[in-house]
């Protein structure tokens, strides 16, 4: 199967969603799986909406997320460019064979002529599509039409037939001819749209095997038509491709997952920390089984078992506790200095670290690891967890305890509790975790009676500054010795 080739082909406009990163990881898989060829395209032929910026994001997600490609950008490949923008000579050249052979025509329709036949025809209980109206003009409507300067769009002559093909995941998919009327592929400006380009490119690229989002349906007839106008012009050779249609992502209230919604950005998922193979290993979920009700893999591993008969055509719901869930675990596979080495940059980005860590810096980080591994569900979060040992340092902000924290456990009880733990901390000559916690036990719980939370409570929240932290004793190892009775002092009114 090493002839099977897949593209990917987004358009640049927003930012990147999940929805697409689950497209491009299903279509990599296959690549991978057949030895076939993974196609990136850019599809940025509408001026109004893409952008410079959105073209960047794509392919950096594409690089963070570990998606290598064959063909497109940065790459390039036997059927560049890869950006639609720079082919527009191309689609030009075709869409003039496709007028010249009949296979499409000029429309002079105005789009109020247009919706008043449609209102008509629904008035009528009629399928309120294209009515054909400039499909057979004479030489003197045409001409009469230029004298009122109308400027034409260019419409594809639909065959009178029904349209069936085995969807690789729906099975047979049949659409009647009346629900697939001439369409535009070129509008009056001459600007190529979606429905030219695309499945130009496709055949131009050679593309064997389309897997896409279950929305572009309804355009696979019309892109079968086109294939069969472009193979009796002699542009396209060979079979048409295969068409899979993958199922809807859900979010909220059973909902297709929209670009509105917070979770389907990449960029939050980036931003928050969560690693690469724990999110491409959630969206794999989101459609398809590995098989053996296994649900923790890698996107290597995906792609030595990717079969596109396991994925299921039902919609999809995204959950993100489970999202989080996985990624928890893929944190707690990374060795220990791999997490110091993702960490680094959210522990710059939020101002930890003003600039690249310091050989003590990264000594201090490798031991607080294995406090927070097991607690982390995102990088963030670990960010939050160490922050409290290097605050005060050079160049890092000032150490500060949470004003709620402080008000709820600083209060006037606490107050002989932080004394008694630093008139006992003070006496401990080997500083260590042991040590630590043998002093604080019998000055705190033997001698004052309490009970651990109330014990420890105070003394966590003055040297970390949260009730939530790493294990007290280890983090008070790993602080050192000067800087905890200090922060304990400070705690003290």
């Amino acid at each position: 199967m090493s002839n099977v080739r897949v593209r990917f082909c987004p358009s640049p406009t927003g930012n990147p969603h999940v929805g697409m990163v689950r497209t491009a990881l299903f279509n990599w898989a296959y690549a991978r799986h057949t030895g076939g060829t993974f196609i990136f395209r850019i599809e940025d032929t509408d001026i109004a909406r893409d952008s410079e910026q959105s073209y960047q994001d794509l392919l950096a997600s594409l690089r963070w997320l570990g998606m290598d490609w064959d063909e497109g950008p940065e790459v390039g490949g036997p059927h560049s460019p890869y950006r639609q923008s720079q082919r527009m000579d191309i689609y030009a050249d075709i869409a003039k064979k496709l007028l010249d052979s009949g296979k499409a025509y000029y429309c002079y329709c105005s789009p109020e002529e247009l919706e008043d036949r449609r209102e008509k025809a629904r008035a009528e209980s009629k399928t309120p599509g294209y009515d054909g109206m400039c499909r057979d003009l004479t030489p003197e409507q045409i001409t009469k039409h230029k004298s009122e300067g109308r400027a034409p769009v260019i419409r594809m002559r639909m065959p009178d037939t029904d349209w069936t093909w085995d969807d690789l995941v729906r099975g047979e998919v049949t659409f009647a001819a009346e629900h697939v009327p001439d369409y535009v592929i070129v509008r009056a400006t001459g600007e190529p749209l979606y429905t030219l380009v695309n499945p130009v490119d496709d055949v131009l690229m050679e593309v064997t095997h389309v897997l896409r989002g279950e929305d572009l349906l309804s355009s696979t007839p019309r892109q079968l038509a086109l294939y069969d106008a472009l193979k009796a012009i002699g542009v396209a050779k060979g079979e048409r491709p295969l068409y899979g249609h993958l199922p809807y992502v859900m979010g909220e209230g059973n909902k297709k997952l929209s670009k509105r919604d917070p979770e389907s950005s990449l960029l939050m998922y980036r931003e928050e920390g969560y690693l690469p193979e724990g999110l491409l290993n959630y969206l794999s979920l989101l459609g398809w089984s590995f098989g053996d009700d296994r649900e923790f893999f890698s996107k290597e591993e995906m792609a030595k078992v990717f079969d596109v008969a396991r994925v299921n055509a039902n919609p999809a719901r995204f959950d993100l506790k489970k999202c989080t869930a996985i990624n928890a675990e893929w944190i707690r596979t990374l060795d220990h200095a791999d997490l110091v080495k993702r960490l680094i940059p959210f522990l710059i980005s939020d101002g930890v670290f003003s600039q690249e860590p310091t050989e003590a810096d990264l000594e201090v980080l490798l031991k607080a690891i294995p406090l927070i591994q097991e607690r982390m569900e995102t990088l963030r979060q670990g960010v939050n967890m160490v922050s409290f040992l290097f605050t005060g340092n050079p160049g890092s902000p000032e150490f500060e305890i949470d004003p709620d924290e402080s008000a709820k456990v600083l209060t006037a009880d606490a107050q002989p509790v932080l004394i008694e733990a630093l008139s006992a901390l003070n006496g401990v000559s080997t500083w260590s975790a042991e040590a630590i916690e043998e002093v604080l036990r019998v000055a705190l719980i033997d001698g004052l009676g309490l009970k651990p939370k109330v014990a420890f409570g105070p003394v966590r929240v003055a040297v970390t500054g949260r009730r939530v932290s790493p294990p007290l004793f280890e983090s008070l190892e790993i602080l050192g010795k000067v800087r905890s009775l200090s922060r304990i002092q400070a705690a003290i009114i």
